[in-house]
């Protein structure tokens, strides 16, 4: 193992944090990372298979992207889920749309509103189809709005986290089921950036399918995580992020200015009781950082 790999570690061991992080040159196809194949639970990353899949299904005739579609309100009321899950009134919205607000602000009402055109195995099934093994999707989005964080008030929500990090299990099983490996969403670090690397430089997904997951990667506003370590005027940083009880994700490509093309896959599980934990963030940025610095130096 590299100096860099053990001191990205170390730092996530640190912090409380055990992580997967993998990062890859896009052109030059080198790589560096820790733990890449390991199976996580996803949480809102699935969103980004999901849009391919629509925009897939579209391409063929198969979904209207114009098409208007009613959503029910999700009237949740618990901190933390945005969007059409706070909507108190039914709403018109296309698929175009649900789209934009399942990828750029994570609505998890918009994805399955998506879902219902797509299910969970039809979505598995499509990327299968277009030659991706490592990520599966079994469940909604709704699913994740049913841990046992909503059983709490928002002052005891650490003892849903205290719960998350005492129920697992050596092999990554869980009594909470959202976040069992046997019952979950789930994809590795490896898996991602493979996803990635073929919406950047596609070969079996379409090329206007990848230029619109691009461009609403690009759209994301949820830059606490990865982005400030990755975004600059020299650099555009385009991701999505994922988080369910103590698991914090992030995945993302940086573009620089001098035409270097990585993408980058963070996946961590903190062992800290805690909702709020912005030094979580920053360190599991830092380490990416670390890697993604090392990978660069060596191109």
């Amino acid at each position: 193992m590299t100096t860099a790999l053990r001191r990205a570690r170390q730092e996530l061991d640190d912090a409380g944090l055990r992580g997967a992080i993998l990062v890859r040159d896009l052109d030059s196809g080198d790589e560096l990372g820790i733990d890449a194949e390991l199976e996580w639970p996803i949480a809102s990353l699935v969103k980004v298979p999901l849009a391919i899949a629509t925009l897939e299904r579209a391409v063929r005739g198969e979904i209207d992207l114009t098409a208007p579609i009613t959503v029910s309100p999700g009237r949740i009321t618990t901190p933390g889920p945005t969007g059409l899950t706070r909507f108190r009134n039914p709403a018109q919205i296309s698929v175009d749309d649900l789209l934009y607000l399942s990828i750029a602000i994570s609505d998890s009402g918009a994805s399955d509103a998506l879902f219902a055109l797509t299910p969970p195995a039809a979505v598995t099934a499509e990327l299968r189809r277009l030659g991706y093994a490592g990520i599966t999707i079994r469940h909604l989005m709704d699913d994740l709005t049913r841990t046992p964080a909503e059983a709490f008030d928002p002052a005891d929500a650490h003892l849903a986290h205290a719960l998350a990090i005492g129920a697992a299990t050596a092999g990554n099983g869980h009594a909470v089921a959202q976040i069992d490996v046997g019952q979950a969403n789930i994809g590795s670090a490896r898996a991602f950036v493979d996803l990635l690397h073929g919406v950047w430089r596609p070969t079996t997904i379409t090329p206007e399918v990848a230029a619109r997951t691009q461009e609403l990667l690009g759209d994301n506003v949820i830059r606490h995580r990865l982005a400030p370590d990755f975004s600059s005027d020299a650099s555009r940083w385009s991701s999505k992020t994922g988080t369910v009880l103590n698991f914090r994700h992030e995945i993302g490509v940086v573009e620089h200015a001098d035409g270097q093309v990585l993408a980058v896959a963070a996946l961590t599980q903190s062992r800290v009781p805690a909702v709020i934990q912005p030094g979580a963030e920053a360190i599991m940025a830092k380490a990416a950082r670390i890697i993604h610095n090392e990978l660069r130096v060596r191109s």
